[in-house]
C-alpha cells in the first residue's frame, strides 16, 4: 500500500495544484464556462471504473497465470532432483543443471544477463551445449535430457522409469512456454492506453464538477477521487507486466533461490542462504 501511495504521489500532488487553480479562478473570476452539471461527470466516472476494473481483472489474471507456471515448475524442480537421487542413484550434476534453470528462465521472460548464476551452477561438461542458444532455458532442458539419457544407459535403467524423469521435463517444457505466451502477449493497447488517457481527462474536468458546491474545499475531495482513479491505473498497469523488474513483478529471483536451495540440499551439496526483503519487497 506504501509503495502505492508513494508511486503516485506525484500525480496526486499535480492533482491538488490543478484542483486549487481550479478553485481561485472561480472564486475570483467566476467564469460561467466553469459552471459544468455534475450529471455527465457522474456517467463518465462510473462508466470509466467498469472499464478499469476490467482491465486490471485481466491484468491480474495474468499475473496469477505466471504464478501458477512458476509454481509448476518449483514442483516439478523438486520432482526432478527426487528421480535423479532415487532413480538415477544421484546426479549431483544433473541437481546443479536443474538449479541453473529457473535463473536462466528468469533471464528470458524479464530480459536480464542472468549468466553468473548459470555459469555459477551449470557443469561445465553442459555450457558447450548451452552457449550461443537463442533459448537458454530449452538449451538447459534439452542438455539435461541427453545427460538423464546416457545415465539410463549407463546404468541399465528401465525405459518405464527414464519416461518418468522424460515426463517431468515436458511438464518444465510446458510450463516454459505458458510463461512466454504470457511475456509475448502483452494486453491490447486499448487496455493499455485508453485507461490512462481517459483517468487524465477525467481527473481534469472533475474539479469543474465540485467547484460550485465545494468551493474552497474541492482540491480535498477532487484529489481523493482522482487519487482512487490513479491508483486503478498503476495497479493495472504493474499487474500486466509480470515480469517486470518492478517492486510489483513477480519475485522470480526469491523463487530461482528457494529452488536452488531445495535442489542443492537435496544432494548434500553447500546451498545459499535465502534472499531477504529488501524495504519489504521480494525479488
Amino acid at each position: 500500500m506504501w509503495i502505492l501511495m508513494r508511486e503516485s504521489l506525484l500525480s496526486l500532488l499535480l492533482l491538488c495544484a490543478w484542483d486549487i487553480v481550479v478553485v481561485v479562478m472561480f472564486q475570483i473570476f467566476h467564469q460561467e464556462w466553469m459552471e459544468q452539471p455534475t450529471l455527465p461527470i457522474s456517467l463518465i466516472g462510473s462508466a470509466l471504473v467498469l472499464f478499469m476494473s476490467f482491465r486490471n481483472n485481466t491484468a491480474y489474471n495474468r499475473w496469477w497465470e505466471g504464478r501458477t507456471l512458476w509454481g509448476a515448475v518449483t514442483n516439478n524442480s523438486r520432482s526432478f532432483a527426487r528421480q535423479a537421487g532415487t532413480i538415477l542413484r544421484g546426479c549431483p550434476d544433473l541437481t546443479r543443471a536443474m538449479a541453473a534453470y529457473p535463473y536462466a528462465l528468469r533471464g528470458a521472460l524479464g530480459r536480464l544477463d542472468a549468466s553468473e548464476d548459470i555459469n555459477r551452477l551449470l557443469p561445465d561438461s553442459m555450457k558447450a551445449g548451452v552457449e550461443g542458444k537463442a533459448n537458454i532455458p530449452a538449451a538447459i532442458l534439452f542438455q539435461i535430457g541427453l545427460r538423464v539419457d546416457a545415465e539410463s544407459r549407463r546404468l541399465g535403467i528401465d525405459g518405464a522409469l527414464q519416461g518418468q524423469i522424460d515426463r517431468i521435463l515436458s511438464d518444465m517444457s510446458n510450463a516454459q512456454g505458458g510463461l512466454e505466451r504470457i511475456r509475448n502477449t502483452p494486453l491490447a493497447i486499448q487496455f493499455s492506453v485508453l485507461p490512462k488517457v481517459v483517468a487524465a481527462v477525467f481527473c481534469i474536468i472533475l474539479p469543474l464538477s465540485m467547484v460550485q458546491t465545494l468551493g474552497w474545499i474541492t482540491p480535498l475531495g477532487s484529489s481523493l477521487v482522482g487519487l482512487l482513479f490513479v491508483a486503478l491505473d498503476k495497479i493495472g498497469s504493474d499487474l500486466q507486466d509480470p515480469f517486470g523488474n518492478t517492486a510489483h513483478g513477480m519475485p522470480m529471483l526469491t523463487i530461482s533461490r528457494t529452488i536452488e536451495i531445495d535442489l542443492l540440499q537435496s544432494c548434500n551439496l553447500p546451498a545459499p542462504p535465502p534472499l531477504l526483503p529488501v524495504k519489504g519487497v521480494q525479488n
